[in-house]
């Protein structure tokens, strides 16, 4: 057998296809926190997220993912009304798993690089290098006015921003080479002091001295993950990004993303293998397609039109769709602030001119994730592995809400992956980069040293 007659996943084992999993205990849509197996404080549990854990650790999944957005209103998803910090959390479920990746959300328009580097590099520490940071500019606007701010920042501020602030984050994590510290007792060094090195930075929108009182991890850094789908988040994350949480939600639109990001990473000289893309996955799965088709209807009858509208809103800083003819033409929005979730809003307006959506279809259409995972695990492997081999993922983001969803992904799914030979059945790495296969930051100042060093080193011409 030539190698152009082998299967498509043989000659492609060098790519290992990664699982992250979303804790979103009682869930971001409208049903899922009625499910009688799901305990209704789920979302403020912490024993129910490190029992999640370490069944998606069991599984050999990459990570585990939360989200967060520091801003609500009474219309607000389930989850997101009263939910846990995820830097705290993310440091409980680390003393409870020894090899998977915990990976949290935290804003760069509304906290600080200082705290930010100490919070992560502390959360790397205490996982033994397990930790990721997902980089976010904040959507919505309200968020201002919890920091004491009257306005948001402006779109393409909140981007040049999270620029500088993720640079003066890692310059942070480097404030200290890997051997700085002597600890020499019998000398009485405990640190070489030429090891330890200021930020000194002075930018656009920080001024920051340091050092970071605090060493890299076995990781070198925490991974970096980016979610922003707009022109500016795209750049953002193929420039800082070792993963991005794409937000394709059909097989085409994932490989526009997978090749368009890519091709912005590699322009900026960057080995676009060094970028994982991982879309959202939301199946709905059964014994077989019939049953999963039929309880896709069934979820698709019960929703509610005025709730449909609230989470249409939210992408245009909760705008009030509820105002206009539900089936008249989607309305024209021209003046409506798309300092928000700009992508998305874009998106958004640009599918219901397309299709011609009156409001009520767009509401339906476009008012909640619609996935095209729905059938029997065979055939969602099958869509999984069509997604992973046709370059539109590297991998997957599961939610995990429903007990008895997550139990059948992980039991009936995840071993057919593995028998293709798409997943591992094993960790062969303990830290958050062995499993992505991104690797560890050079320390800027060893590098240069060592550069110094082998240019004093060569002979004079």
């Amino acid at each position: 057998m030539t190698q152009s007659q082998q299967p498509l996943a043989h000659q492609l084992q060098a790519r290992q296809l990664h699982l992250g999993a979303i804790l979103e205990g009682v869930g971001t849509d409208q049903q899922s926190w009625r499910d009688p197996d799901l305990p209704g404080d789920a979302s403020v549990d912490i024993d129910w997220y490190i029992a999640n854990a370490k069944l998606a650790e069991d599984a050999k999944f990459d990570l585990v993912f939360i989200v967060d957005s520091p801003f609500i209103t009474p219309d607000t998803a389930p989850h997101f009304l009263n939910r846990l910090e995820p830097l705290t959390l993310l440091s409980a479920v680390a003393t409870h798993t020894s090899r998977i990746g915990l990976v949290g959300t935290l804003t760069t328009s509304y906290w600080e690089p200082y705290n930010v580097a100490r919070q992560f590099g502390s959360l790397d520490h205490i996982s033994r290098g397990r930790a990721g940071w997902n980089v976010v500019t904040t959507g919505l606007e309200g968020a201002a006015q919890n920091y004491g701010r009257e306005e948001h920042f402006r779109h393409a501020d909140r981007y040049e921003r999270a620029h500088e602030f993720v640079s003066v984050v890692q310059g942070l994590w480097d404030s200290y080479e890997d051997d700085a510290f002597v600890r020499d007792k019998q000398s009485g060094v405990f640190l070489n002091k030429a090891k330890q090195h200021r930020l000194d930075h002075k930018g656009t929108h920080f001024s920051v001295r340091g050092p970071l009182a605090l060493t890299r991890s076995k990781q070198g850094q925490p991974v970096i993950f980016q979610a922003g789908d707009s022109t500016e988040g795209r750049d953002l994350g193929a420039a800082i990004a070792d993963g991005t949480f794409a937000s394709a939600q059909d097989f085409d639109s994932g490989v526009a993303y997978y090749a368009d990001l890519k091709a912005r990473a590699a322009a900026l000289g960057r080995n676009p293998d060094h970028i994982k893309v991982l879309p959202g996955l939301f199946p709905i799965l059964a014994e077989t397609d019939v049953e999963a088709q039929r309880i896709a209807r069934v979820q698709h009858e019960a929703l509610d039109l005025d709730k449909l509208l609230v989470q249409l809103g939210r992408a245009f800083n909760y705008h009030d769709f509820r105002q206009y003819d539900l089936d008249a033409p989607f309305p024209d929005l021209t003046g409506v602030t798309l300092n928000s979730y700009k992508g998305h809003a874009e998106r958004i307006i640009a599918t219901a001119k397309e299709k011609g959506y009156t409001l009520r279809e767009a509401a339906y259409q476009l008012g909640q994730w619609r996935t095209s995972f729905i059938g029997s695990p065979e055939t969602i492997a099958n869509e999984i592995e069509r997604w992973f081999t046709g370059r539109a993922a590297d991998g997957f983001i599961l939610r995990v809400t429903r007990p008895a969803d997550f139990a059948l992904f992980r039991e009936r799914v995840v071993p057919i992956l593995q028998q293709r030979g798409l997943f591992r059945t094993e960790y062969t790495a303990d830290t958050l980069r062995g499993h992505l296969g991104v690797p560890v930051p050079p320390h800027r100042h060893a590098a240069t040293a060592a550069s110094a060093e082998a240019e004093l080193a060569e002979p004079a011409e």
